[in-house]
């Protein structure tokens, strides 16, 4: 099965403010670990969405909304796609990974209403070819 890994994004990722050296070297020895293992299929951080857009669907029209946008419990940091045997393999590995801004996560998991220092493991649909 093939699960997609989601970091999400955080004020600090938003701003631009990039991991310490050793968080970097941290997520390359487990992306590492990943790759020896033979299930990693992709990976990648994504800029601040003030580099992007979204386009918004509303039957025939699409409008197009320039970042940045305010909101970044709904906004992706980066991403890794895996393919393991169990969604609990998957879960296994992702409490392997480390914390690229381990302030953000003692912060925020304090508060009961959101922690966007999370990381989310999502199954890829069974029946969807991937598109190379």
């Amino acid at each position: 099965m093939r699960f997609m890994i989601i970091g999400k994004a955080t004020k600090e990722s938003e701003a631009g403010v990039l991991p310490k050296p050793e968080a970097f070297a941290a997520m390359g020895e487990y992306n590492e670990e990943l790759v020896k293992a033979g299930i990693l299929l992709a990976a990648e951080g994504l800029a601040a969405s003030s580099k992007g857009a979204r386009v918004k669907f509303s039957g025939d029209k699409r409008t197009v909304i320039d970042g940045p946008f305010t909101e970044t419990k709904e906004l992706v940091a980066g991403f890794s796609i895996i393919q393991v045997k169990s969604l609990e393999e998957a879960i296994e590995w992702v409490k392997r990974a480390p914390n690229a801004f381990p302030q953000t996560a003692r912060r925020r998991s304090r508060s009961a209403r959101c922690s966007t220092s999370r990381i989310s493991v999502t199954r890829s649909h069974p029946t969807r070819k991937s598109r190379n």
